[in-house]
């Protein structure tokens, strides 16, 4: 069952899912569920609070984990604050926006930035990204402080409660 403050973890088969997942881990998405609401940055939208049978698609897989300290007031302040801004699609780290974990760590202030990554097993920098930054007339951002779904849920302020079955759309 969700509760107020949990971390919602995704993974996911699309393309830019399996390459985010490819290079940094787990996951590709990370969301916080507050007072109802799943609040997250995306893509199609940016910056957005939705009800669970909006967020919840058959076929991910969802690990919700838990930070015990969070003051779920303060961070749903913080997290109203961001609604309507665009996704930072290029990642940078000053770039216009927020991205999903970018979003998840400025509104809960528990995590650090580490050199992002965009390889995988073969390449420093994966076919996948090469042409993502192509198509936006940017540098990979090799190695600029980030961070990712899959660090975020490794953090040791985070305790992994259940894997989430999907309970909204049967």
């Amino acid at each position: 069952m969700l509760e107020n403050g949990d971390l919602i973890f995704v993974k996911d088969d699309s393309d830019i899912g399996q390459a985010i997942q490819e290079s940094t881990g787990n996951y590709s998405h990370v969301a916080i569920f507050l007072d109802g609401h799943v609040y997250h940055a995306t893509v199609e939208g940016g910056v957005l609070a939705q009800v669970p049978e909006d967020f919840f698609e058959a076929g991910k897989v969802y690990d919700i984990y838990r930070y015990e300290q969070i003051d779920c007031t303060e961070v749903k302040k913080r997290a109203e604050s961001h609604l309507g801004a665009p996704y930072n699609a290029s990642f940078y780290p000053d770039g216009e926006g927020l991205y999903c974990s970018q979003y998840i760590a400025d509104i809960l202030p528990i995590f650090e930035t580490i050199p992002m990554k965009f390889g995988d097993e073969e390449e420093e920098i994966s076919p996948f990204w090469i042409d993502y930054y192509k198509e936006l007339g940017l540098v990979v951002p090799l190695d600029q402080p980030g961070t990712n779904p899959s660090q975020l849920a490794q953090s040791p302020h985070l305790q992994f409660k259940e894997r989430y079955l999907d309970d909204y759309n049967h």
